[in-house]
């Protein structure tokens, strides 16, 4: 996509309405495998930053692209590419390196936030409970892993452990099932998260500055919230805020998100998504620093549940990039 700017076609008015209005450029799509979902966000951020009155520049952007950088006047960058490059803190490094603005977390954060297994690290240290995990890696003889693969008792959840919106993920409840998926990763990713599976609720809480917004509940009609439960329209999955949690399990969760942002340095907005487990114990799943921007998205329907509009949302969050 080339780069389009809303203020060369007239089309803002924030001139002569006297608010204050920023240059904008939001950057979208990337590298990743997540790229079609970043592309939604993308233009869903900038349809609502234009309709507050912004001067928006969209800009696909790539790591041998990065003309959208070098563009004069902006204000600050929107980061909403999900996954390899926009969420693992290269895109930020980039942006400090020029001495721009840019919304969410720090490089560090970003970074640490994308490895899963890093952030459960840092999850433990700071007191939250996180599923059993370990990591294989391409190099790992099979001879070894394979005695390894006995301390993590089937069922168990393999994942990418920096890939996003639950691609590649799988539930393995046999021995072949959970060696086809491990083999799978291995040779897409050259490494795999393999995660205890933990029955129970799936819960997600969003943070906005330095609050948590309501706790939200994902009923998926599938087996879980992978990418189809997410993204495809007739998937059936229930978003619920009338979960009938108990206040105290409701604050304990917020409570626990606000720990595990704060835990990775982590700032302006994120996303925390848990199980509760059968003895209503909260399992810290992963952190997402740039969570989704669509109309199936979690943070903007719980800010939504606040009193927060998304234009508002994406409002203030740029305005928030600009104190940094």
């Amino acid at each position: 996509m080339d780069s389009e700017s809303s203020a060369a076609k007239g089309e803002t008015s924030a001139a002569q309405g006297g608010i204050d209005m920023l240059d904008v450029t939001v950057l979208m799509g990337g590298p990743s495998s997540e790229r079609e979902v970043s592309l939604m966000s993308g233009k869903a951020i900038a349809d609502a930053l234009e309709r507050v009155g912004h001067a928006v520049t969209r800009s696909d952007i790539r790591p041998g692209d990065l003309g959208a950088l070098g563009r004069d006047g902006m204000d600050v960058v929107f980061i909403a590419l999900h996954g390899e490059f926009g969420e693992s803190g290269d895109l930020q490094r980039l942006c400090e390196a020029r001495g721009l603005r840019y919304t969410g977390s720090a490089p560090r954060a970003s970074e640490l936030a994308m490895d899963k297994a890093a952030a459960k690290q840092f999850f433990k240290q700071a007191g939250l409970n996180t599923p059993d995990w370990m990591i294989i890696e391409e190099f790992h003889p099979p001879q070894v892993y394979r005695e390894w693969l006995r301390d993590l008792s089937l069922p168990v959840v393999l994942k990418p452990v920096d890939g996003g919106s639950s691609l590649d993920v799988t539930i393995a409840r046999d021995e072949a099932t959970r060696d086809d998926a491990l083999d799978a990763l291995l040779d897409d990713y050259g490494r795999a998260m393999l995660e205890k599976f933990v029955a129970g609720r799936e819960l997600t809480v969003s943070i906005l500055a330095s609050e948590a917004l309501p706790v939200l509940e994902i009923v998926p009609a599938r087996e879980f919230y992978d990418f189809t439960a997410k993204y495809a329209e007739e998937s059936g999955t229930r978003y619920v805020f009338d979960h009938g949690l108990s206040t105290e399990i409701t604050q304990a969760a917020e409570e626990a998100a606000l720990i595990a942002h704060r835990s990775l340095g982590c700032r302006d907005f994120s996303r925390v998504d848990f199980i509760l487990d059968e003895n209503s114990t909260l399992q810290v799943l992963e952190i997402n620093t740039i969570p989704g921007f669509t109309s199936h998205s979690l943070l903007p329907m719980a800010s939504e549940r606040a009193g927060i509009g998304f234009d508002e949302l994406v409002d203030r969050i740029v305005r928030m990039a600009m104190e940094h």
